[in-house]
């Protein structure tokens, strides 16, 4: 026992020096993380004090109902534009009109036909005979292009002419 006495003296300077030693280490580590948690705090209160909100939490909820609400915002709108693109390609928006003289050198060229089709070629045609006489006004309902009526060349010129604006304006869509 006197032995180990002995030897635990004899250690006992090297073994003081090395808790001192990590004990200054530890200090400086303490000092190192209370300056960065200062500096934390610093910028959390810089962040805390425009919001007029008391703590962090509370905060964050408030953007959270906030992002919820705006979401809910943004799927009325995606669908009432959805509703609007539907009913916009229901409309008759895409024209075409021939004019020509209907009764070769008398009136000249105030007989027309006038196409009102949709984005599928739906729609009619409005054709329009004027002479020294009379006028008349025929309409021809159109499906996908073509009608259950005769057409004269001059109406399909006019169909093909509105489907033309068709497939000119549907690639800048």
């Amino acid at each position: 026992m006197a032995e180990l006495n002995g030897l635990i003296m004899e250690q006992i300077s090297l073994f003081i020096a090395g808790i001192t030693f990590i004990i200054l280490m530890l200090l400086i580590i303490v000092m190192v993380q209370g300056a960065k948690l200062r500096k934390i705090h610093r910028k959390y209160e810089v962040m805390m004090s425009g919001s007029g909100v008391d703590d962090l939490e509370t905060l964050l909820i408030d953007l959270k109902v906030q992002m919820d609400s705006i979401e809910d915002e943004q799927q009325k709108n995606r669908s009432m534009m959805d509703a609007i693109r539907n009913r916009m390609n229901g409309m008759k928006a895409n024209i075409g009109m021939s004019r020509y003289n209907a009764f070769g050198e008398r009136g000249g060229e105030l007989s027309f036909s006038l196409a009102l089709l949709d984005q599928e070629s739906n729609g009619m045609v409005l054709t329009g005979i004027y002479n020294r006489d009379g006028s008349y006004v025929y309409a021809k309902p159109v499906a996908k292009g073509t009608s259950s009526y005769m057409l004269s060349d001059e109406e399909k010129e006019a169909i093909t002419l509105a489907q033309q604006e068709a497939q000119n304006g549907s690639s800048t869509l």
